[in-house]
This record gives C-alpha cells, structure tokens and sequence, in this order.
C-alpha cells in the first residue's frame, strides 16, 4: 500500500509513473504537466518505499538550474537522499573523466576550454596550414561541435561529413579537426564536446571502469529526453546498463535540432527498449484553457510526434488576441499599450514577457518599451561568464594549475601590457611547436636563445609560479584575489575610467561567487574552475544578471523553453520568420517551427497576444509581409481579431437614453471612471487609458465578463451619464 508524503498530491497519471519500479518507462510530459514533481516522486518512492540505495540513483538534467532544483526539491521530501547523483550531462562526464579517465591516457589534471578557446586554437592550425586562410574558424568550430554531437571523430567526420559540410572541402575540414584534436591533447584540455565523447569511449572500452560507474547508475532518470543528441544517446545506454531507465520528455517540445537534438531519440525509445511502459501527463496546470486549446490545435499538424492531448485544469480564460500591425514599429506600440493595460489590472512587470524568432526583433520593442516608460530586460546578452575580464582572470588561474594550458597563456600573456611584443610572442610559439613543448616552458628557457624580451618573460614567468604556488595553498576567492593585485589587472582597470570600474566590479564579483562556492562546496581551485567553465556551457551562455528593478522579459522563442509568464505576446507572425525562411528548405524544418510556436504559446498562464505586420524591417531592409501559415492552423474562432484601420471609421453608437453620447474616441475623450455601454458586454467602467486618439485603448471592467481591453475606435462604446 502507498502512503508515502511525497506521493500526496499527485494526479492518477503521476502517481502511475512515479510508482514505476524497474525496467525502462517512457513518461510523455506535456507542458505545464508536473513533470518535475513526478521525478522527485518517483526518485523518493524508490528510496523511502522500495529501500533503494540514493548512491544507486543517477538524474541527468540540461542545465545546473534544473539540476540543483531537483536535487533541493528530493532532498525536502527524502532525509537520506545525500548521496543522490543528479547532474547535467557534462558534469557527469567531467565526474567520471576526473576519475577514471587516466584508464584511455587522458590526464587527471585536464582543463576544459570554452567557446573563444576553440577559437584560438582553430586560428592557429588554420594559420599552421596553407590554403585556409580564408576559412572562418567559427564555422569550422561548429563543424567540429556538431560532428562531436554525432560521436564523430576525424576519420569519421571524412567518411559521414558530406551532407552539412557546406563551401570547403571536407578532406581539409577533417584535416584541420585532426589538428585540432592533437593540439588540445598536448595542451592537455579538453573542449565542451569532447566531455561526453571521451566519456563514451572510456565506457566504451575499459569493461572495469563500465562496471564500476554502472554500480553507481542502478536507476537512471533522464529529464528533457526530447533534446539528446546521439553521443547524449549512447552515454544514456552505457549508463543505464541495469534497464532501469526512465525519460521524460515532449517530443512537441523540441526545437534544438541546431544544437544536434535527435528526436528520433524519444520517438524510437520503445523500440530501442523493448517492454518500456509509456506513461502519458496531460493535465496541464499552467495555462487557461484558452491557450490550450489553441496549442493542441496547432500541434495536431505535425508527423513526427507521440500522441497526446493537453487538458486544462485552469477555467477558460480570456480570449486569445491577434493584432496586425501596419509595420514592426506598429506592432512594437500595441504590445507596449497592451502591457500597460494589463498593469494597471494589477500584473506585475515581472509576469509578462515578448517573444520572438530571432534577436533582431528585439530592437524595435526595446526602444518602443523605453519610450513608454516601462522597464523591459533583454535576455540575449552577454554573460557574466563569457565577458572579458572575467575569462581574463580565470585564464590566470587556469595557467597556474596547469602550466600547459596554452590558450591560457595567450589570452593574458598581454593583458595587462608588459612589454612583450608580437616578435617575441611569434619566436616563442615557433620555438614552443618545435620543440613540442608548452609556451610556459618555452619562455622559461628564452634567456637562452631570446634577445629582445627574454627579461619580460622571465619575469612573466616568476609571477605565474607565485600563482602556481598560491592555487595550491589558497581557496578560489583567495587565488583570484591575489591575481587580481600581482597581475597589475586592477591597475590597468583603474586607469580606464568609468568602464574601467564596471569591469573592476564584475571581477570583485567573481571573487564573491568564488566565496560563495567555497562556503557551499568541497574543493578547490580545480573544481571551481570546472564549475565556472560548466555553468558558462551548459547553461548555453543564458546565464544572465537580473536587474536592479522589475521588468518584462524580452527574449527570443528559444530561451523562453522551461519559462512561463502571466501575460505572453508572441510578435511576427508572418511566413519567412515564424516559419522561418530557412526552415522552409530543410527536411523537417516547418514541423521544429510549428514545435517552436507551440512552446511559445504554452508559456502563456492567463493572457496571450499575437501579433504580425504587413510590412517589417529586418537587417536593413523594409518589406511586404504574408501572414503565417500557422495562424490558418489555429481556427478563428479563438482569435479576436484586431485590425488595424481594415474596417473604416467606426459608426457612431445609437443612444439608448438622452443622455448618452458616442465615444469620442477620436478625440481622445477618455480618462478614466466613465460609465459606459457595449453592444456586446453591457454596462461597465473605464478602469484605465492607453495613449490618444485614434490608438487610444480602455480597460473596462464589465460585471457579467469581467475586465475587457478594448480599442476604443472600434469598440462602439457608449458613454452613460
């Protein structure tokens, strides 16, 4: 009999998939569904209930926000759950390499090298190799990502590539992956891809190694199943020997396929693992039942998808809203003026958010927002992680525990100036390839052979071993502490006025996070660096600062995965942006834009808006736009439609008394407090007011509807009194 605390609560349907006990299980999730409380439910059930080892449960998640919510979320509801493993996949693979990754020549001190890393190295085997200057190292950087993905390497990349290696030959694309490869090596690093490849090979072909992390992986949970890529794929099998294994995912949900995502992954799992249960959640606790209907209306025109339907459990809900703008910056004033309506009906600037396909949309919605006076953040900027200073001073800190980092070396060997020139730098990194040793080690001998600058990298040198020696002794906060001052960095920012101290103050705040690291972990230098590199990765650069005051979120389809808002507008709805124009020339394309349109309709909780332009500026360019397709698919009768001057003056309203008159609408004749009459909705007040004239809006409060914003133009409101 169940009677465990963490089981309460649960729907028929979670409570089937959270009591599952062994064998491979299949839980389809719809949005809004619970998917989290079934994994913490049926993670504690397995401990409390069925006696199971918590050193014997592995959940992987995407991102270390999922994955710490999860784990806080199991250990409130189990009290001996310490020693669960829950983990992005990364960081499961940077777990297993640290360990037992000397078993396939790997060493135990590998550092791990971000995006601008790969670069670096890309650019020097490119300038290595005749014939391929004019290569962008950036798109070979997505090459090689995209073939680790795929579990590809060099070889394989030669004999598979010749579908999507686009403009360059793949023999020299294959060429300079071999390179790279070999580079990495003798810098003894390891870049994002390579975490979970290297995994898999170690898995793979030490049997002893496979056994005893298999030991620890008795039980696997897999969350977002719909967005693993091959080598994700493999790693699972590998992991999950015992057959205890249980995904949850939406295969209505993916829209990562640029990142690799297969979603053959989650459509084939019953065959892949024959006896698997499928367990289906799909009452959905998020949104009206407005929003739902529209979003499985959309959803039912897609092929490649397992069957489900989304039930409401909220009541219907506001109608859905279309608006078609004149042009993009029309269409940027309506969301505006719709926003402001819905906070003077009390929602926070918080609970609403703009969505859009890409992030050239967002300029004209920032600057309408700042025109309007409402505060709006842009989620799409730069990281903490990823800026400047704070790679500049963790490249210090990664050299001192690893003199062989060479990109490392690179980046800071100028930052700040001391007098080494490119001369210099050039001689040294001929002499370092040479020899085959490491720039460190090739200027600590540049007395010998170096005439010019030979002095400035001795010294160089002598620094970076008092840094070497500090990483041994110090905590992270320390060590960076120290870099800071001994380097001259916070000397050079001090003389670089105002944003000079604004970097000045991101790096004291990388020396609070680092405090805060130590105060939560075990560890030291080494493992703050993985977590650093880790949360600038995986996190898929998202990572952002949240502002000082609230505001609304503007941010593209793509990053509002896994968010919800009270109030949602998604913009630009017209063919050739959403659906995309490339989506339309790639197999399975127009169904990963349907998908992307469905997420963004699901993150709505009370209220969305719609909204295109018959014509838009995008890179320059004005246009005539199409309405998109997708609209055609989500039936009219949900949609109030909201055009934009189709119709003609509005006719003046008969009045039913004397002393009623026509809205003056055109003439900005609302304030607020009126009594008024619709032919449609009965008596109501004016609650509030949105700009003038013909673009004038109202908030009315009706007693039998509720509160309704309308356009007062069209609305044929009638004043009483």
């Amino acid at each position: 009999m169940i009677s465990m605390r963490a089981l309460e609560g649960l729907n028929p349907a979670q409570l089937r998939a959270a009591t599952h006990l062994t064998g491979p299980a299949l839980v389809v999730a719809g949005a809004g569904s619970g998917k989290t409380k079934t994994v913490v439910a049926r993670i504690a059930y397995l401990i409390s209930e069925q006696g199971v080892p918590a050193d014997q449960i592995l959940a992987v998640t995407f991102t270390n926000k999922a994955a710490d919510e999860l784990k806080g979320r199991v250990r409130a509801a189990v009290s001996n759950s310490q020693d669960l493993w829950v983990s992005t996949f990364h960081t499961a693979g940077v777990r297993i390499l640290r360990r037992y990754g000397e078993a396939i020549g790997l060493k135990r001190d590998f550092v791990i090298y971000d995006d601008d890393d790969q670069l670096d190295v890309i650019k020097d085997v490119l300038g290595d190799l005749s014939g391929m200057a004019d290569v962008n190292p950036r798109y070979l950087r997505a090459v090689f990502d995209r073939a680790k993905c795929l579990g590809q390497g060099p070889s394989q990349l030669l004999a598979q590539g010749e579908a999507w290696i686009v403009g360059q030959p793949k023999e020299k694309v294959a060429e300079v992956y071999r390179i790279y490869q070999q580079r990495l090596a003798r810098a003894g690093a390891l870049d994002f891809g390579d975490l979970l490849t290297e995994t898999v090979r170690l898995l793979k072909e030490d049997p002893r190694v496979r056994e005893l992390v298999c030991a620890r992986t008795q039980f696997v949970h897999v969350d977002e199943y719909q967005d693993t890529n091959r080598v994700q794929y493999e790693l699972i099998r590998l992991l999950a020997a015992s057959g205890n294994l249980m995904v949850v995912g939406d295969p209505d949900q993916s829209i990562y396929r640029f990142r690799g995502a297969d979603l053959r992954n989650i459509l084939d799992f019953e065959a892949d693992y024959p006896g698997a249960v499928t367990y289906r959640l799909e009452d959905n606790y998020r949104s009206s039942a407005q929003v739902l209907q529209l979003a499985n209306r959309l959803i039912v025109h897609n092929q490649d998808r397992l069957e489900k339907t989304l039930r409401p459990v909220k009541p219907a809900g506001e109608p859905v809203q279309y608006y078609l703008a004149r042009d993009h910056q029309e269409e940027a004033e309506f969301v505006l003026s719709q926003f402001t309506l819905c906070h003077a009906l009390g929602f926070a600037l918080s609970d609403m958010a703009v969505l859009y396909r890409t992030n050239a949309q967002s300029r004209v919605l920032e600057e309408a927002f700042l025109r309007g006076g409402m505060p709006a953040r842009v989620v799409g900027g730069v990281g903490f992680y990823e800026r400047r200073e704070v790679k500049d001073l963790l490249a210090y800190a990664r050299l001192a525990v690893n003199p062989d980092d060479d990109v490392a070396f690179r980046r800071i060997i100028g930052r700040p100036r001391r007098g080494i020139g490119d001369q210099a730098t050039s001689r040294l990194a001929e002499r370092a390839a040479r020899e085959r040793i490491s720039l460190l080690a090739a200027a600590r001998s540049a007395a010998g052979w170096l005439p010019r600058g030979a002095e400035k990298l001795s010294a160089f040198c002598e620094l970076m071993d008092t840094f070497s020696e500090a990483a041994s002794l110090y905590e992270p906060a320390g060590l960076l502490s120290l870099i800071l001052d001994a380097s001259g960095y916070r000397q050079m920012l001090l003389t670089e006025g105002q944003e000079g101290q604004d970097r000045l103050e991101n790096l004291e705040e990388l020396i609070r996070a680092a405090e805060e690291w130590s105060a939560a972990h075990e560890g030291g230098v080494f493992d703050f660096l993985d977590q650093t590199a880790l949360l600038a990765q995986v996190d898929g650069g998202h990572r952002r600062d949240v502002p000082s005051e609230p505001a609304v979120t503007l941010m593209t389809l793509h990053n509002a995965k896994g968010l919800e808002f009270k109030v949602v507008a998604i913009v630009g709805l017209e063919e050739g942006l959403l659906p995309s124009r490339n989506s339309l020339m790639e197999p399975g394309g127009l169904e990963e834009e349907r998908r992307l349109f469905y997420v963004g309709i699901t993150r709505a909780m009370e209220r969305l808006l719609l909204a295109g332009a018959e014509s838009r500026m995008l890179y320059g360019h004005t246009q005539p736009s199409e309405r998109s397709r997708f609209l055609d698919e989500l039936g009219g009768d949900l949609i109030e439609l909201r055009p934009y001057e189709k119709a003609g003056p509005a006719p003046a309203a008969s009045a039913p008394r004397p002393q009623a008159r026509a809205a003056e609408a055109l003439s900005g004749g609302f304030h607020g407090g009126e009594r008024v009459r619709h032919p449609r909705f009965g008596e109501g007040t004016v609650l509030a007011v949105k700009g003038l004239g013909d673009r004038q809006e109202v908030v009315v409060s009706f007693p039998e509807v509720g509160n309704k914003s309308l356009l007062a133009r069209y609305a044929n409101l009638v004043r009483l009194g």
